[in-house]
């Protein structure tokens, strides 16, 4: 089961690697707020439709956190980042996430920080690096702080959606959280965006496609995982977008891979293995049985003596009754004689 579901949730971050090319080929000179909003809100609806399950008063609150946090914010630092930098450091500076959540999930959700954890985040950042980085790339102050707030808005939801878990199915979860980023989203798209745009058929099928299943379907999958791996494990897998960006670009655009591309897939992949594999040993350890320490031990041995001998005590009583007519001299005899009857000896 826990592989089952490890593999169910790394579906998301692959899908999402479809993002590039389904916007560059289906919707290209479209404004990335408005994109963004129709990519939210209508499967938000849908799924609220779906599920016919408003969520209670007190839960609205924490919805508007994450909301903000996995989608309306997320998507704006996301696209703001996007304009204003290369696309490769955009994503190496979106890596930087499974490390902001190893050191908020031990803020937040008192996990321990793990030497593993770090290291395989580290690797997650070097890998994405060679896999899309340039030698060319500039940097622009704006849009590198956009984007390491883009990765530490993300990072945020994933340990937050960990720690409020409503008593519901993942599936009405996913619909609050997707129509509360929706709705945040309106201002912010009709102030930048005033003019309502026109769609073509291609336009309305890369967006039924960002909303379906770049939308709903991953973030079901997502916040399913979420319910039931550790964060730092699933922000772990955040690595396979690029490198699904990078293998679609590769399989129907063309493109070509260099050595250091390789070399980064290979880093990345391992940074994976890595994380799973500190997983593993950790639950071996919490399974196995913990050992008593010399000085625990020694005090079992002597409780256990110490309640032999009161359970002894009364035979030993009338063993000293009966002392003439067995002829025992001595307490070890006469201990001996009733541990023989006892079949302890």
């Amino acid at each position: 089961m826990p592989n089952r579901t490890l593999l169910l949730t790394a579906l998301a971050p692959a899908i999402w690697g479809s993002s590039y090319i389904v916007t560059t080929s289906l919707l290209p000179g479209h404004s990335p707020l408005t994109v963004a909003l129709l990519r939210a809100l209508p499967a938000g609806l849908l799924l609220l439709a779906w599920v016919r399950q408003l969520p209670p008063l007190n839960w609205l609150p924490r919805l508007a956190v994450l909301g903000a946090l996995n989608f309306s914010l997320f998507w704006v630092l996301l696209f703001a980042a996007a304009y204003r930098l290369p696309g490769g450091v955009a994503a190496t500076l979106g890596a930087v996430q499974p490390l902001i959540v190893v050191f908020l999930s031990a803020l937040i959700l008192k996990t321990q920080i793990r030497s593993a954890s770090i290291a395989a985040a580290v690797l997650s950042i070097a890998g994405v690096a060679l896999l899309v980085l340039t030698p060319a790339a500039q940097l622009d102050v704006l849009g590198v702080l956009a984007g390491l707030g883009g990765a530490l808005s993300m990072a945020a939801g994933v340990v937050l959606t960990r720690k409020w878990q409503p008593p519901v199915p993942p599936l009405t979860f996913t619909a609050w959280q997707l129509t509360a980023g929706g709705l945040l989203l309106v201002p912010a798209a009709l102030w930048v965006v005033p003019e309502w745009p026109v769609f073509t058929a291609a336009n309305i099928a890369g967006l039924a496609y960002m909303s379906l299943i770049g939308g709903a379907l991953t973030y079901i999958l997502w916040f399913s995982g979420l319910a039931r791996i550790d964060p730092a494990q699933v922000s772990l897998l955040g690595v396979l977008s690029p490198l699904s960006a990078v293998g679609l670009g590769w399989l129907f655009l063309a493109e070509t891979l260099t050595l250091n591309q390789m070399l980064g897939a290979f880093l990345a992949l391992f940074s994976l293995w890595l994380g799973q594999l500190g997983l593993r040993r950790r639950k071996k350890r919490a399974a196995a049985p913990a050992e008593l320490p010399a000085s625990s031990r020694q005090s079992w041995h002597a409780g256990l003596a110490a309640v032999a001998i009161y359970h002894l005590l009364p035979d030993l009583r009338r063993v000293r009754k009966d002392k003439a007519g067995t002829g025992i001299d001595t307490d070890h005899q006469r201990a001996a004689l009733l541990l023989r009857k006892k079949h302890v000896v």
